[in-house]
């Protein structure tokens, strides 16, 4: 997994509550077994219509968000199953951070794991932002490290993350990696068993 210690990117705003995992990737897309190759199908059936055309009506298709890595959306993002598959399809596609009022516990411990940093911020700032990305481009800065985000007025909101999460994006480890952080241990056993 990639480290992450800060981001800057420009936002993408989806103004929707409770978007699912099945909207986020639609269940025909799981067949791959790798976990690359999802971000074509990502919002698929709202980036697309069922002849596979381009809608020019959802906003993501819009050239001004082409190279958005910040997504801004509403409370309860990620909610329905627990497909790991969402955060793949999320990061594949280019998204690096997230942020909305509130997330489904499943998905933001799945993000987490996958390298993709879910941010719970107040909804009012979330809207704020939102606006302001839809007038035009919006850039921010996300610093995990001093768990603040900066926005192009100069504005910093400070933001919460367990350490636990935390440190695990800062070094890139992911729950391999902190096994491997025992291996002396582990052959010590196994030597003795």
């Amino acid at each position: 997994m990639e480290a992450i210690e800060s981001h800057k990117g420009s936002a993408y705003p989806l103004d929707r509550s409770n978007v699912d995992t099945d909207q986020i990737i639609p269940k025909q897309f799981l067949k791959r077994i790798e976990r690359t190759g999802f971000g074509q199908f990502l919002f698929y059936h709202w980036r697309f219509d069922d002849d596979g055309k381009m809608r020019e009506t959802f906003s993501l298709n819009d050239n001004k968000y082409k190279e958005a890595s910040i997504l801004l959306a509403g409370e309860n993002f990620g909610c329905g199953s627990s497909r790991e598959h969402a955060p793949w399809a999320l990061h594949d596609y280019g998204f690096k951070v997230i942020i909305a009022p509130s997330f489904a516990d499943i998905f933001y411990n799945n993000a987490l794991k996958n390298g993709l940093l879910p941010v719970k911020m107040d909804e009012a700032q979330v809207k704020q932002w939102m606006k302001q990305a839809e007038d035009g481009a919006l850039e921010l800065f996300v610093d995990l490290k001093l768990q603040t985000i900066t926005d192009d007025n100069g504005r910093e909101v400070a933001f919460d993350i367990p350490e636990y999460h935390k440190q695990k994006l800062l070094n890139g480890w992911d729950d391999i990696s902190l096994t491997l952080h025992h291996e002396a241990k582990i052959e010590a056993y196994e030597k003795r068993n």
